[in-house]
């Protein structure tokens, strides 16, 4: 992932050192949902000139439980270079009693990422912090001077769910002279509100008395429902490199010369690679087979050198050590294709499961995430470089569904990714179930996937036999297992699918009724809660749309027959679609069922008629056949 400037939710300044937070002073509005609550936040942003920013950052964040324990840890993310002083920690108790002081030695002082081995310049200085009891209050100040203006933070309330705020500023004082833009976005749903006061070349944003977002079914991304600041300067330093951001142009020409170029050069190894691929045939077939062999000799792992962690590996290290970054894998790509006489544009995108899009209108330094884009007559491909077993032109639901920077020689072209309809997002199931005279069923199952179902069947790639059947087991608990065993588990790297056999032996399915079986029309469904919610306060999205096929067809044991079976079913609604149909035959009953899912953002209004359609298809799943014995 990129390296971007994190100031976190503990970045306060000395001067409010002055005062006790009894948690008792914390209304109730602002407990309700809330593990932790933001009693008082402030930021002060001081632009000097072009290569010189300082904050100074105050938090004071009080702990209700022990889901908040980490959002408690006070850290400092930093560059080498940067000047960290004036760190200051109290600890307070639940009536707001100071228990203990920490001062900057007291910090640890780490490399900046969880992810294993890697390289990096991004440090983080972390206090190695342990409560005794809950709650507590932890107020946390540092001044911290770096040389890079080109990551100037949005001023939002909180990112994450059940977070609530009493009080929070951010100041920015521009004494730099240069153009400052900024461009203030307003909750969608009026959950909270932005006010802002200006005087000169300062302006102070405000928020105050905002509720936690309880993360409730399908509730949206924080960043979907709060209000948010962005600020970016005309003209910007990354390490020593000098640019300007005031269109996507300019800054694409800057990212492109300064970044990219520089780390572009290609080697007689990589021209020997691709000799030794002999590729023929469509741009298609050719880039397929260098991004399989690609794929086939990396590996990914995080690196943040470079300029201010931007900057991709030179392609000859990628090369050589066989792992990189999304940065530096992507370059690697990026120049086995040029060698192939390929074009193709490295592409800066916010990974994120709920699609979050750069604003085409305010241009400023953004995104977590590099993938590649490759134009053909036939359409873009699209790779996602940092996965070993990720299909040929097939991003995951993280990347899907927004846009991205396409970095050009001639500036930035803002693109689209491609979005999955709920028929290329599908799952298809074939089950043949033998009814057992004790009660019990034997199967067979055929399972595919494609899409972003494709996607969440991935990680089962890297499982071994026994936690793949584990998994089966936990996963399909609609069904009391006696054992189940996947088979044939493939991932088609070509096509995007993965497909896999299931054997199974399950308990308990059907009931006795004299000599008569009853049983469940649907055996594999979801087991999801629904439940309806009058007091609910926003909106609920569905992130995908999809397409659930099952084809069921049960085996009736001998001298059995259909006595009676449920009427075939369609449920339709603005979600999306349901049908389950019936068909008798000699000795078999076949159950067919279909569910195709809207994706989209709809109002809390709307909630209550959501909750009804789900119940109303898991009670259709749960409707019964019943076999009796031949007279």
């Amino acid at each position: 992932m990129i390296k971007f400037l994190c100031l976190g939710a503990f970045s306060l300044a000395s001067v409010y050192f002055a005062q006790s937070y009894p948690v008792s002073q914390i209304s109730q509005n602002l407990k309700k949902n809330a593990s932790a609550v933001i009693r008082n936040e402030s930021t002060v942003v001081e632009i000097n000139k072009i290569d010189e920013i300082v904050y100074r950052n105050l938090s004071v964040v009080t702990i209700l439980n022990k889901d908040a324990i980490s959002y408690s840890v006070p850290r400092i993310f930093y560059e080498k270079g940067n000047v960290i002083s004036n760190v200051k920690v109290i600890i307070y108790d639940e009536k707001g009693n100071k228990l203990k002081s920490y001062s900057k030695s007291d910090f640890n002082d780490i490399a900046a990422n969880s992810q294993g081995t890697f390289y990096s310049d991004s440090r983080a200085m972390v206090l190695p912090y342990t409560p005794s009891s809950f709650p507590y209050t932890v107020e946390f100040s540092y001044d911290q001077k770096d040389h890079n203006t080109v990551f100037l933070p949005d001023f939002t309330p909180f990112n994450s769910y059940n977070i609530s705020l009493e009080k929070s500023s951010f100041k920015i004082i521009n004494n730099s002279g240069i153009n400052l833009r900024s461009k203030t976005y307003e909750s969608p749903y009026k959950y909270a509100t932005t006010e802002m006061s200006e005087n000169g070349n300062e302006k102070t944003y405000f928020y105050q008395n905002i509720p936690a977002i309880d993360q409730v079914e399908l509730v949206p991304n924080p960043q979907k429902i709060l209000p948010k600041v962005s600020f970016s300067l005309d003209q910007f330093s990354l390490v020593g490199k000098k640019g300007n951001i005031t269109s996507w142009k300019d800054f694409g020409l800057w990212y492109h010369n300064n970044l990219l170029t520089p780390v572009s050069a290609s080697t007689p190894q990589i021209k020997s690679e691709i000799a030794a691929l002999q590729l023929s045939g469509s741009t298609e077939d050719k880039v397929k087979k260098i991004y399989q062999y690609m794929q086939s000799k990396t590996r990914y792992i995080f690196v943040a050198l470079g300029i201010g962690g931007w900057q991709p590996m030179m392609p000859d290290e990628v090369q050589k050590k066989g792992y990189g970054d999304c940065k530096g894998l992507s370059n690697y790509m990026k120049t086995l294709l040029d060698e192939a006489g390929i074009p193709s544009y490295y592409a800066i995108i916010n990974s994120n499961p709920s699609p979050i899009s750069f604003d085409i209108d305010f241009p400023k330094m953004a995104g977590n995430h590099v993938i590649l884009v490759i134009p053909t007559e036939k359409g873009n491909i699209w790779l996602e470089n940092t996965s070993q077993d990720i299909a040929f032109n097939h991003l995951s639901y993280s990347t899907t569904d927004r846009n991205v920077l396409a970095v050009k020689s001639t500036g930035i072209d803002i693109m689209e990714t491609p979005s999955y309809t709920s028929q290329q997002s599908k799952e298809k199931q074939v089950l043949t179930i033998q009814i057992n005279p004790d009660k019990t069923i034997s199967g067979k199952g055929k399972f595919s996937y494609t899409g972003n179902q494709y996607d969440f069947n991935l990680s089962y790639v890297s499982l071994s036999q026994k936690d793949k059947n584990e998994a089966m087991k936990s996963r399909f608990s609609s069904l009391n297992f006696e054992n189940v065993e996947m088979n044939n588990f493939v991932n088609n790297k070509d096509l995007a699918s993965i497909d896999f056999d299931l054997n199974f032996k399950a308990s308990n399915y059907c009931k006795m009724m004299g000599d008569s079986f009853i049983f469940r029309a649907v055996p594999i469904y979801s087991m999801g809660f629904y439940h309806e919610d009058e007091n609910r306060q926003l909106p609920f999205e569905n992130r995908f749309s999809y397409e659930d096929e099952s084809e069921i067809v049960f085996q009736l044991p001998a001298n059995y027959i259909v006595e009676e079976m449920p009427q075939n079913g369609l449920l339709a609604s603005e979600f999306g679609i349901y049908t389950l149909t019936f068909e008798k035959k000699e000795n078999q009953m076949i159950v067919k069922r279909t569910i195709n899912m809207k994706k989209g953002i709809y109002s809390k209004e709307k909630y209550n008629d959501y909750v009804n359609f789900r119940k109303k298809i898991m009670s259709a799943d749960n409707s019964k056949i019943l076999i009796s014995k031949k007279s």
